[in-house]
């Protein structure tokens, strides 16, 4: 519940700081990590100065609202090149790129993918894995994330080399 209660608290604020919320992750237990990963809505990259505006809009509302009882630091960051995919239309987004999904249930006898997205169908991923095709309900999806391969590093790369120009 307080996964939930903390993404409803903290989405509001980045998006009203001009960014997208990936996702919301608390690490540790004696003194955890409120880790806040943020996009740029517009696909360009994040900056240190992005993460430090984010970061003190939401410990703002942190403080007022005081959802973690213990100790927490608060880090804000960029879902970085093997970005985690937390929404349908982050897959929709990376369609032909090579992701890993690990799901809640077993989808067709397994819980964990690593293939190719071939297309989104209403709320379902379809994914081309071992040369195999599956059906994967984005409401099973636990985890997923792009794989880093040549194919997503040129890339990356030559949006830098763009945006430096």
């Amino acid at each position: 519940m307080q996964k939930h209660y903390l993404q409803d608290l903290i989405e509001p604020v980045v998006e009203k700081e001009g960014f997208e919320l990936v996702r919301v992750l608390t690490i540790g237990q004696a003194n955890p990590t409120l880790q806040v990963m943020i996009d740029a809505l517009d696909g360009s990259d994040i900056t240190v100065d992005d993460c430090a505006k984010v970061s003190h809009a939401l410990s703002d509302v942190l403080d007022e609202k005081d959802p973690i009882e213990s100790r927490y630091s608060l880090e804000v960051s960029s879902p970085g090149v093997d970005r985690p995919l937390t929404k349908l239309k982050h897959f929709e987004r990376w369609k032909g790129y090579e992701v890993k999904i690990e799901t809640e249930d077993k989808v067709e006898n397994r819980k964990r993918f690593k293939g190719k997205i071939a297309n989104i169908e209403g709320e379902n991923i379809l994914l081309t894995a071992d040369e195999t095709k599956y059906t994967i309900p984005f409401s099973l999806v636990a985890k997923a994330k792009l794989v880093l391969t040549d194919e997503l590093w040129k890339e990356y790369m030559a949006a830098h080399q763009a945006a430096e120009l």
